[in-house]
């Protein structure tokens, strides 16, 4: 017995010194091509599935796995991956690994656009990236202002940081100024940021690009007919950091200096991340900035920040994600500038094109809620619009065994976003009537109504000073206003603007599940997608009465007759016509609901077929007040004499219902072709749809019946294109065909009659698009790279018909005017980017000029928006591990370029109404632009631990 004890003991002590010397571990070092050591690349070993990011130095080890072979992938943004089998035979095995740059990131996985991840280059769509070296080469203004950046890609971030427009391809009809991203989708890694836009509510009031942003990846057209919520143009996919193995950060401390005034910028930014326990791992970040603006305004321009974190749980089949974000912000937005010369805009009455805001000063006030005259909205124009959005999301993809995958994204958001501004800030002579009868609209309806002719007295309303008295008695008969004293008001006139008051807020859940299959020659995606959204919307406008000048001044305006009682026909803040303007108050629900399918069909190893299906039902349910002016003796107060609150409008108690369905099917099918390991070509063809926004019914029908939906617009698309990639040079170019059908549209005018504004019949048109978009990199040396990329195309408005309602609301005198074969609006033939990037040991610098060819102001084609150019540049210094310093500089020779066009200089004008033939009968009126923003600087110390 005592022998077979030792006999068992000694084949125990075999066994167990075969399994310890059969464990190995693997250590790496992974370096660019400089020998800098890469931290943070992900490092795969297969078929153990074990995950891996480097250290500071580079390093990695993976400890206790078997003798054997293994397929080792090393991945770094920016950098082409590596894909090694390695043969472990030793119980220590040292490598040393060196990652070539991906110049274009055609080597780099992406996962926008497509159901399952794959390199670019093996993709069938035109997908760009920006990594976070990129983007810290941009003045931080905003979403749009990043996006220039992206190959392509049309934008106007001219009025700051939100009401920006974006798109591509010519898909652009209905994004206008109000609703600038109607055709694409922006979101936050993989979902949208907002499930609904309508006016002045579009998903840039709610994203903040920061630290917490690892990279951007944006697909232009094609896929996101299939991949994408109700957004047929394209999606901006902002992908927050991830897994790191090892506990570090960075904080960025900014200081910017602005305009002609070197109006500052101060910002703080932070990243932390790292892993926990038992593989958890963590990332937060977030920032906050007060920011003067790039133009001259007497009040903050922005103000606030966010919270950005996830917290994630890494098994060996799949991850678990839980992650929020918490943005708290005020920003504003510019409004035009008045220029005359339509051939040649100069900046007119001593207004400057790189510095002028005509933005209303602040001022604190009440305004009537019309809703219900014994509660008021306090108002104040320098807060603009303050946002918020509260948002929780779980993301969960789990290996469940034989090829299958499933994965969920799941995410609440509670947003709201508050208007206190100004909107329009025309031009009102003294010798129009508007300037005083829209103290009360409702003058000329009341036998007990007041008019304010005769002596009217303007005084500064914050000093309260007397700036002039004027007689307008005459107006009526002809003859001009004359000044009763010496005093006069700035170019003889105010500005016609309203002091706008906007609330709106949306609960929204959002998800999105697929379950994918793969085998030897297909990879098969189904799933669903699902958003809901219950909101509300309420918007009043009132009257501002302000100086016309480059630094507006409030005015408190009196009709002083003699022997009469003085009138008010403002308050003491310069408001008036409370709440007459303009009235909505309406609320929604809107349900999306989206089926897939989609695969990925490899027919020989060099050749890949996509063929994606999707059908999308929304639901849009909601009611809108009818409203009228409030039948209240003397208005709100009960005084007859203080004209400004007389007009209030306020519900009726009868409302507009609605309730339609949209239900269309989207398809799109693409093909990618290796012709080698760095060369592919690709084809798609799409069909898309674009439902209307809730701007439809908010916008379009006014004290009538809502009495049918709105038409689903058409998105044809068809793209063929090549991908290259070598060791100096990377290429993509893509020459594409778009065609948007049954485009909506409509113009924003003013009754001169009634002084009310409304919304013009809706026409519906079809524009085409041909054109060829590329983008490329070239390292001649060492150390240096070209960039250039733009796109070179045709937009055409096929079939456009615009409807001119004549200044009023009555029909009798409107005219359609047709406008087919005209060149799109707002569309360049010709936009690039072309730069050049140095870097070396601790030194970065970079250069790049931006150009943005001709665009029309309008369908009429009776106003052209001259080609500019703007030049960037930056340099950086890494002083230590730890420390470095970056300046960069927007706009560097101040260009003055023009951004966007808003028609003739008069209260409730439009871009549409400035055809030839009003140009030619009146060439030396004064009109309003958008110039670009202008130079700004900053510079920028980072500490990273």
């Amino acid at each position: 017995m005592k022998q077979l004890k030792i006999q068992l003991l000694f084949l125990l002590t075999i066994l167990v010194s075969q399994i310890t010397w059969s464990q190995a571990s693997v250590k790496g070092t992974v370096y660019d091509v400089n020998s800098n050591p890469i931290e943070n690349a992900h490092v795969l070993l297969e078929p153990s599935n074990l995950a891996f990011t480097t250290n500071s130095n580079g390093e990695f080890i993976v400890q206790n796995i078997s003798l054997g072979n293994y397929i080792l992938t090393i991945s770094y943004l920016g950098f082409k991956t590596i894909e090694q089998t390695i043969e472990v035979k030793n119980a220590d095995n040292t490598l040393t690994f060196n990652l070539e740059p991906d110049l274009l990131n055609l080597q780099t996985v992406v996962v926008t656009g497509t159901f399952d991840p794959r390199k670019s280059l093996e993709s069938s769509t035109s997908v760009s990236s920006l990594n976070s070296k990129e983007m810290q080469q941009t003045f931080p203004r905003g979403t749009a202002n990043l996006l220039q950046n992206i190959p392509g890609t049309f934008t106007d971030a001219s009025a700051g940081e939100v009401f920006t427009r974006i798109y591509t391809r010519g898909i652009s009809a209905s994004a206008e100024d109000d609703m600038g991203w109607y055709y694409v989708s922006l979101q936050e890694d993989g979902l949208p940021v907002s499930l609904v836009q309508h006016s002045y509510y579009s998903p840039d009031l709610f994203h903040r690009a920061d630290l917490t942003t690892k990279k951007v990846e944006a697909i232009r057209g094609g896929s996101s007919s299939i991949t994408a919520l109700n957004a047929p143009g394209g999606i901006y996919n902002f992908i927050s950091n991830g897994i790191s193995q090892n506990i570090g950060g960075e904080v960025q401390l900014t200081r910017g200096f602005q305009g002609n005034n070197n109006n500052a910028l101060y910002r703080i930014d932070t990243n932390i991340g790292g892993p926990l326990e038992n593989n958890w791992y963590f990332n937060i970040g977030g920032h906050f900035r007060k920011d003067d603006g790039a133009r001259d305004a007497n009040f903050t321009f922005s103000k606030g920040g966010q919270l950005k974190f996830n917290i994630i749980k890494k098994g060996k089949n799949g991850h678990f994600k839980f992650y929020g974000k918490v943005l708290d912000d005020h920003t504003n937005r510019y409004h035009g500038v008045a220029a005359t010369n339509w051939d040649n805009p100069t900046p007119a009455f001593r207004q400057e094109f790189s510095s002028t805001s005509l933005l209303m000063p602040s001022f604190d006030t009440n305004i009537p809620d019309g809703r219900n005259v014994n509660k008021t909205n306090r108002f104040n124009p320098s807060k603009g619009v303050h946002t918020q959005d509260f948002a929780f999301g779980m993301d969960i993809q789990q290996n469940i065994g034989n090829n299958w995958t499933l994965k969920n994204n799941l995410k609440f958001s509670a947003k709201q976003a508050n208007w206190q501004t100004s909107i329009s800030n025309a031009f009102v002579s003294l010798n129009d009537p508007t300037a005083y009868v829209i103290s009360d609209p409702t003058a000329f309806f009341r036998n007990d109504a007041i008019l304010p002719f005769g002596q009217v007295v303007f005084k500064d309303a914050l000093s309260g000073s007397e700036i002039a008295r004027v007689d307008n008695s005459g107006l009526f008969s002809g003859s001009p206003f004359q000044y009763l004293t010496g005093g006069m008001l700035p170019n003889d006139a105010i500005m016609g603007t309203s002091a706008w008051y906007k609330d709106m807020d949306a609960d929204e859940w959002m998800n999105q599940f697929t379950l994918q299959k793969k085998t030897e020659t297909h990879d098969f995606t189904f799933g669903f997608a699902a958003g809901l959204s219950k909101t509300n919307h309420f918007t009043q406008g009132s009257f501002g009465y302000v100086t016309y000048e480059p630094n507006p001044r409030m005015l408190q305006v009196t009709l002083e007759n003699p022997s009469q009682p003085i009138v008010a026909l403002s308050d003491e803040n310069g408001v008036s016509s409370y709440g007459s303007l303009f009235y909505v108050n309406t609320s929604a629900d809107i349900t999306q609901l989206a089926g897939f399918v989609n695969d990925r069909w490899k027919v020989a190893d060099n050749l890949h077929l996509d063929l994606g299906l999707r059908y999308e039902t929304i639901k849009h349910k909601g009611s809108k007040d009818r409203f009228a002016p409030l039948s209240l003796s003397g208005g709100i107060d009960g005084d007859n004499t203080t004209l400004f609150d007389n007009g209030t409008l306020g519900p009726t108690g009868e409302k507009d219902d609605f309730d339609y369905n949209y239900n269309y099917l989207s398809y799109s099918i693409g093909v990618n072709y290796s012709i080698n390991d760095n060369t592919a070509i690709f084809s798609r063809l799409s069909k898309g749809n674009k439902a209307p926004e809730l701007n439809y019914y908010f916008n379009n029908f006014s004290n009538v019946p809502i009495n049918g939906k709105g038409e689903i617009q058409k998105i044809n698309q068809l793209e063929l294109g090549i991908k290259l990639s070598s060791k100096n040079a990377s290429f993509t170019g893509t020459a594409f065909w778009s065609q948007l059908k049954d485009i909506g549209t409509s113009n924003f005018e003013l009754d001169d009659n009634t002084n009310t504004l409304f919304y013009t019949p809706i026409q519906f048109n079809t524009s085409k698009t041909l054109g060829f978009e590329w983008e490329s990199v070239f390292t001649p040396i060492n150390n240096i790279s070209i960039n250039f990329d733009g796109v070179l195309q045709d937009p055409k408005a096929d079939k456009w018909k615009v409807y001119d309602a004549g200044g009023t609301a009555n029909t009798d005198d409107d005219t359609i005017h047709d406008f087919s074969g005209n060149t799109l609006a707002f569309n360049p033939k010709l936009m690039f980017n072309l730069g050049s990037t140095y870097e070396r040991n601790r030194l970065l610098a970079f250069f790049k000029w931006q150009y943005m060819g001709e665009r029309e102001g309008n369908v009429s084609n009776g106003f052209q928006l001259a080609a500019y150019s703007t030049f960037n540049t930056g340099i950086g210094y890494k002083i230590n591990k730890h420390w470095s310093v970056d300046i960069v500089v927007s706009n560097l020779f101040n260009s003055e370029g023009l951004a966007n066009f808003f028609g003739a200089n008069s209260f409730g004008a439009s871009g549409s109404g400035a055809t030839p033939e009003f140009i030619q009968a009146n060439p030396d009126a004064s009109f309003v632009v958008v110039p670009i923003l202008p130079r700004s600087s900053l510079i920028k110390l980072n500490y990273v631990f």
